[in-house]
């Protein structure tokens, strides 16, 4: 017998799995993942083939404690491209990249050393043959549509690879710990409807007209959930209930649809700590997955059964709770840690908040990847929103067949019960005089741009009831911030906030008066929403007020100001539809040409099946997947148990509470000063303490 995994036991001895068992298993799991897409004939032909590389002699001396280098992925990659099938090559793409992810196809000049597939094809392998005594290997197939066009091969080839490596890590996992994987099961989609039911009764005899509209949203909105899958545009006023609604209108259509479970994607830009709160409380701890951050550890073939790999987040709960980062560069991706979450992506209900929020420099892959998974992989998208996004033109090239629903009526959206804030413009303000304005205001929220910009204006404020928000703080922070914020405005105390855009998206807080330097029409509305949000004062006393800034316009929403600058000068109620419209209209207008939507020719590389490349170019915030665990009180015991005994997905699932997120260069320097502990490739602990305030968070 042949050895796939080997593992020490307490006393001394070893246990052995084979690669017949090895390979079989995975063989089934990932033909299990497969079958919500049509593809469980080639997932199971994959997962037989992924490891045969370990029949050579060399891979059995390895396993026994050799130290020479084996490549065991490339002889399955081989004997699959052989076959001569379609098949065949989108089996090696997957079996070729589970361990070092999927690589580029290359050329006809690629290199046996290069990482590409052709380059692969090109290496001599040592003898491997004696798979076929044991495994019986059937000619695979796969549908239809993954065939009829590249984006549809690119995307199959992507998912099918996910079923392999999740299927792969599982069957590791469960020898290495004797059987117990972690796994979330968490509780079916019908029970979590009945949750949601309970917690909404109440709805049903509101104690406001604004609650009574808000009730009325979301009557209308669930009634479409027995609709066919497909696209859905959930265009919600700001303050409508837009969270609770999409849920129920999701929880509903996946009940009566038979699906897996629901993807709740928040911008990037925004925190989401109050939503898992609030997802919690409703459906359990046990039914929610938020992932703030990944943590990627280096993978070489010769590293076996490592549990840091197996470690990974792989999307297994019921409902899921993420960023447009980590949804969209997972997609994107090829490394396994990012990539084996996908196929769990497939038949569930996909929400977007605040989609129009998708990066402009990615727009047109972004909006790809969800034209694909409607089509393809049995999801729905509900493209959730407070303003309306243009991007009907783009959907209906990529898939024109799908028409886009929408679930609020338009006389929900224009009720003047929802018009509670009156916008004002200031023209350029210096920090100082800024900060002169705020100090007159007893309660009062100012959002900017930039964090340096957030931390030099908290410090020029009185310190009595000053606050400071931002993503240098980590998650528990925030929400305890917010928590203390939530209790001065309360009890009428004095409570001034100087916050990043991250306050603008799924932050239940009111205050009489906000502050915004200029930003896109959306993110200004979206600042119009922490105002008097539950229509308690009178419109004419709750001002929001647009201000230029001193400090230069980050690059990434220069195009916004100035779309937004142009529909304010037409002196539009700016929170109205013909405003909204105005502004997405030009926005996208400005922007229409290929290169400024897709800025890095990711749709270009999609047809050279350039893998890695797009892996490494589709950045939505470039370099900023670094992750610091910042050591307190309560997170001191999971890192503990993280550098003692190893990471597990609860274990990170917990940690990412305590992190903070920040770009490559500051955490390289970090390392190099001692003040970071490097854990991983791009993860590490705060060792110098002060470098983490409990008012600003982390200095780097």
């Amino acid at each position: 017998m042949k050895a796939a995994h080997i593992k020490e036991t307490p006393d001394g001895s070893y246990r052995v799995q084979s690669i017949q068992e090895h390979c079989q298993n995975v063989s089934m799991l990932a033909k299990s993942f497969a079958s919500v897409f049509g593809a469980e004939s080639i997932a199971r032909y994959s997962g037989l083939l992924h490891d045969i590389g370990k029949y050579s002699d060399a891979f059995q001396r390895r396993i026994n404690g050799s130290a020479e280098q084996v490549d065991h992925s490339t002889a399955g990659t081989q004997v699959a491209w052989q076959s001569g099938t379609r098949a065949g090559q989108f089996a090696a793409f997957c079996i070729g990249g589970h361990h070092a992810g999927l690589p580029d196809l290359g050329t006809r000049f690629s290199d046996v050393s290069d990482g590409t597939l052709l380059g692969k094809l090109r290496r001599n392998l040592e003898p491997f043959a004696e798979y076929k005594n044991e495994l019986s290997i059937d000619t695979p197939s796969v549908p239809m549509w993954a065939t009829e066009n590249v984006n549809a091969t690119y995307y199959f080839i992507k998912m099918l690879f996910s079923c392999l490596v999740d299927a792969d890590y599982l069957d590791t996992e469960a020898f290495m710990s004797d059987g117990a994987v972690s796994r979330v099961i968490g509780e079916s989609i019908r029970a979590l409807s009945g949750k949601l039911d309970s917690y909404i009764a109440p709805w049903k005899n509101p104690s406001s007209e604004l609650n009574l509209k808000r009730s009325h949203i979301m009557e209308s909105v669930v009634s479409h959930a027995e609709e066919d899958r497909g696209l859905f545009s959930l265009t919600v006023p700001t303050g409508g209930g837009k969270t609770i609604t999409s849920m129920a209108f999701a929880l509903r259509h996946a009940l009566m649809h038979d699906m897996h479970r629901i993807i709740y994607v928040i911008p990037y830009t925004s925190i989401i700590e109050q939503t898992q709160r609030i997802f919690e409380n409703i459906f359990g701890e046990e039914n929610v997955v938020a992932h703030y951050s990944g943590i990627e550890f280096s993978h070489s073939e010769s590293e076996m059964a490592d549990r840091r790999y197996l470690a990974t987040e792989n999307w297994d709960a019921p409902i899921i709770l993420t960023t447009s980062v980590q949804f969209f560069e997972s997609i994107y991706g090829n490394r396994t840690s990012k990539c084996r979450k996908l196929h769990n992506i497939a038949n569930s209900v996909v929400i977007f908040d605040e989609a129009q929020m998708l990066p402009v420099p990615f727009m047109r892959p972004c909006v790809l990847a969800i034209s694909q998974l409607v089509q393809h992989f049995g999801c729905s998208a509900v493209l959730c929103t407070a303003t309306q996004p243009a991007l009907n033109p783009i959907l209906s090239e990529y898939a024109p067949e799908l028409l886009v629903k929408e679930l609020c009526p338009d006389s929900l959206f224009i009720d003047p019960v929802f018009s509670r804030v009156t916008y004002k413009q200031l023209g350029k303000l210096s920090d100082d005089e800024l900060a002169l304005r705020l100090e007159q205001i007893p309660q009062v929220l100012c959002i900017v741009n930039s964090r340096r910009q957030a931390q030099d204006l908290y410090r020029s404020l009185p310190e009595d009831g000053r606050f400071h928000l931002s993503t240098t703080m980590t998650p528990s922070h925030r929400k305890q911030t917010l928590d203390t914020i939530r209790k001065r405005l309360q009890a009428g105390d004095k409570c001034r906030v100087i916050s990043t855009s991250l306050i603008e998206a799924g932050v239940d807080i009111d205050f009489p008066v906000v502050y915004r330097a200029l930003a896109g029409l959306d993110s200004i509305l979206q600042a119009g929403g922490r105002c008097n949000r539950e229509g308690k004062r009178e419109q004419v006393d709750s001002t929001v007020y647009v201000f230029e800034s001193e400090h230069k316009t980050p690059e990434l929403i220069g195009q916004n100001c100035t779309a937004a600058q142009r529909t304010m000068s037409k002196k539009l109620d700016i929170a109205s539809k013909d405003a909204i419209s105005d502004y997405f209209g030009f926005l996208l207008y400005s922007l229409k040409s290929k290169d400024s939507l897709d800025q890095k020719g990711i749709e270009q590389k999609m047809k050279q099946f350039a893998f890695a490349t797009i892996a490494r170019e589709f950045k939505l915030i470039t370099g900023a997947e670094y992750t610091v665990y910042i050591p307190c009180p309560e997170s001191n015991s999971l890192l503990k148990a993280l550098t003692e005994v190893g990471p597990t997905r609860w274990l990170l699932r917990k940690l990412g509470q305590y992190a903070v997120n920040v770009y490559e260069n500051q955490f390289d320097s970090m390392v190099e000063e001692g003040v970071i502990e490097r854990l991983a490739e791009n993860a590490g602990v705060l060792r110098d303490r002060s470098r983490y305030s409990m008012e600003t968070g982390l200095s780097s």
